[in-house]
């Protein structure tokens, strides 16, 4: 049984510890205190005469604070303790930590408290297996302050710990030597700053006041501004309404300010993507535009800032190109690896496009629209001037950094997902199904935004026809008339790629699927071969590379169902829908409300609960926007001009649906569904919305 791991976390700063909050090193897990992609303490263990603690409780008071209750000892001789320590332990742009010391006996008592403290400010690349860095470390017990240095050059980081208390400093930690009155209580606050340059310490008390303050006031009160802006919801089923809070809780504790840009955006998650992704985040923001529609235009402009401008292999920017990925760590700084500003991803760019038309209908923010009309267009061109690479009409992907680029740049970026039934793999560039998609929806939103925005009626008629015959043409070779499926990918050859896969679901979203093929890959979705009874599987279960615990070959992901879900009821596959987000919904149950980023792709009748996967990160902003996707979907939310329209489709027994106060560009609106008779499955097929 893997031990427990206990975090608090605010944007992309956060800390892990065990049960009891002590640090150490884990080369399987990050374990310490980070923030900006680099470990500030990798040791923050406390004793009391020399023993560790056992934890009595924990009290998970937000996402960015918590509280400990220990004793001395091991679980089998703490019952008569008279000593119990708690820990309360918060977070906002530093580390803070109040020890108290209660003495329950009836007389005084001395207690030698020892909090061991050590850094290696190491990469979250390298957690595995740190390397060794000259770091400065300058004990000052004089100012009560412990500081950790490491510099390279241009790169600096450094770690100051300061305490309230008198203690004896040295390299390793501090040690408060302490008397307690009968029954009385002794406490020390003690105060972790991260800093990612050099600079002059500040008043300690001046830091752990303003430190109070913000916890206080500040962050709780700003907490409950995002949750007062999210529409109200009111179920009959008590599990929906806890996934619906548990999901908001979430995507507010992943917000966070880049180094750039001054607005919040969404990092990616816990614990090895806690920076922005631009394909997490355009996901996330399309997924909550009814719920945290402030997502949207904080992303777009963040993404706009940082578009491609240039060729550059190592990085793999191209003009246009929206970005993959940003990391602030030391390897991407030096150039050990591409990270630091990343472009390897052949999705971000149409995905941006579909963001921007879609916020579009849900604000009326037409100014925005106008704002990035150059970016927009500038991605618009990169599908053709750089998207493909063969001239064959095909958004393709092939890297340019064969050294440390990613091979494959789709979703499933595994590098192992893209294979045929028999489990070959294609060469390369590549051209995935729901790439296809993707450019097909971009092109159509993109002539929405030109004729009505950026009058250009011309570019919207060339855009328009540009899709149209990306559509036929995609239905003629993606098609495979023996399996009824559409293939997984060509080759460069036009060789198609034939596993039967989850990115079915996405053709649906994007809308590219012609009308009479529907019934067929819905077939596919919903059959054996994919779908589990939790959700949708990333690839059947009779593909020769299948494996339940693969991420992306047979492991269930929360974010590609929720797209899969939308696109059945795009559509008109209501009961099929409704099935696909039950499945989901009734997982994040087994979570305590919180979807995991992935399940292993097991049988629901065999396992009878879901099975979460290591890989997977806790929690996940494109997982916590699934479970309101999924929301959205159910109740059939979908702008239309000046007003919302609500279509429900609940699973039966689901009971009733309200949800009030939804933001847009017609204000307010409230939505109300409730379940109805079950419709058929596999029901013929209609044109899609």
């Amino acid at each position: 049984m893997r031990e427990e791991r206990v975090h608090v976390m605010v944007g992309n700063i956060f800390a892990v510890s065990d049960a009891e909050g002590d640090m150490e090193h884990d080369p399987h897990r990050p374990v310490g205190l980070f923030s900006f992609d680099t470990r500030f303490l990798s040791r923050w263990v406390l004793t009391i005469d020399g023993e560790r603690f056992h934890a009595l409780s924990r009290d998970d008071m937000s996402y960015f604070e918590t509280r400990f209750l220990l004793v001395p000892g091991t679980a089998s001789h703490y019952v008569d303790a008279d000593v119990s320590v708690l820990r309360h332990r918060s977070l906002d742009d530093s580390f803070n930590e109040r020890i108290t010391v209660l003495n329950h006996s009836s007389e005084p008592a001395a207690f030698v408290v020892r909090l061991e403290i050590g850094t290696d400010f190491a990469d979250t690349a390298e957690i595995s297996a740190p390397r060794r860095r000259p770091i400065e470390i300058t004990a000052r017990p004089e100012q009560r302050e412990l500081r950790m240095r490491y510099e390279r050059k241009r790169f600096s980081r450094e770690t100051v710990v300061r305490t309230t208390q008198p203690a004896e400093i040295d390299r390793t930690g501090l040690t408060f030597r302490i008397e307690i009155e009968p029954n009385g209580a002794w406490a020390t606050d003690v105060h972790v700053e991260m800093l990612l340059r050099t600079g002059a310490g500040r008043d300690m008390r001046t830091d752990l006041e303003a430190h109070r303050q913000k916890i206080r006031e500040d962050m709780r009160e700003d907490l409950a501004r995002f949750l007062d802006r999210a529409p109200t919801l009111v179920a009959e089923r008590s599990t929906v309404c806890t996934a619906y809070r548990r999901s908001l809780l979430d995507l507010a504790a992943l917000r966070y300010t880049p180094l750039s840009y001054t607005a919040a955006v969404p990092v990616a998650g816990m614990p090895w993507s806690m920076t922005l992704y631009g394909r997490d985040a355009l996901i996330t923001a399309i997924q909550t535009l009814p719920f945290v529609p402030e997502f949207s235009p904080a992303v777009l402009r963040m993404l706009a800032l940082a578009q491609g401008g240039q060729l550059d292999d190592f990085h793999e920017e191209e003009p246009g190109k929206i970005l993959a990925g940003v990391r602030y760590g030391e390897r991407g700084a030096f150039g050990e690896d591409p990270t630091t500003i990343y472009y390897g991803a052949a999705d971000t760019t149409p995905l941006f496009v579909i963001l921007l038309d879609e916020y579009e209908r849900w604000s009326g923010d037409a100014a925005l629209i106008r704002e990035l009309r150059h970016p927009a267009r500038m991605a618009l061109d990169w599908l053709d001037e750089y998207g493909d690479p063969l001239g064959d009409g095909y958004l393709r992907y092939q890297r340019r950094n064969t050294d440390s680029g990613l091979v494959d740049q789709c979703w499933k970026n595994s590098g192992e997902a893209i294979v045929g039934q028999d489990g070959r793999e294609p060469g390369f560039p590549r051209a995935t199904c729901e790439l296809q998609g993707y450019a097909y929806d971009a092109k159509l939103r993109g002539a929405r935004l030109a004729r009505e925005f950026w009058n250009d009626p011309a570019y919207a008629r060339r855009l328009e026809r540009e899709a149209e015959q990306l559509r036929e043409r995609f239905n003629r070779d993606f098609w495979l008339p023996h399996r009824q499926a559409y293939a997984l990918a060509l080759g460069p050859d036009g060789e198609p790629v034939d596993a039967i896969a989850s990115n079915l679901g996405h053709l649906l979203w994007s809308g590219i699927v012609d009308a009479d093929r529907a019934d067929a890959v819905v077939g596919h979705l919903l059959g054996p071969e994919l779908f589990t009874g939790w959700g949708i599987r990333t690839l059947g279960r009779r593909q020769r590379r299948y494996n339940p615990v693969g991420a992306h070959v047979g492991a269930v992901w929360p974010f590609d169902n929720a797209l899969a879900a939308a696109g059945l009821r795009r559509y008109r596959f209501d009961a099929e829908a409704a099935r696909v987000a039950e499945g989901v919904l009734d997982m994040a149950v087994h979570f305590d409300g919180r979807l995991p980023e992935l399940i292993a792709g097991y049988d629901r009748q065999v396992t009878k609960y879901p099975v979460p996967l290591p890989a997977g990160g806790s929690p996940q902003a494109w997982s916590a926007g699934a479970a309101l996707m999924m929301l959205s979907t159910l109740l059939g939310l979908r702008p239309c001009a000046g007003n919302l329209l609500v279509d429900p489709a609940l699973p039966e027994g689901f009971g009733r649906v309200e949800l009030l106060d939804i933001p847009g560009r017609w204000g307010h609106a409230d939505a109300y569904g409730r379940d109805r008779a079950a419709v058929p499955v596999g029901g013929p097929a209609r044109s899609p919305r």
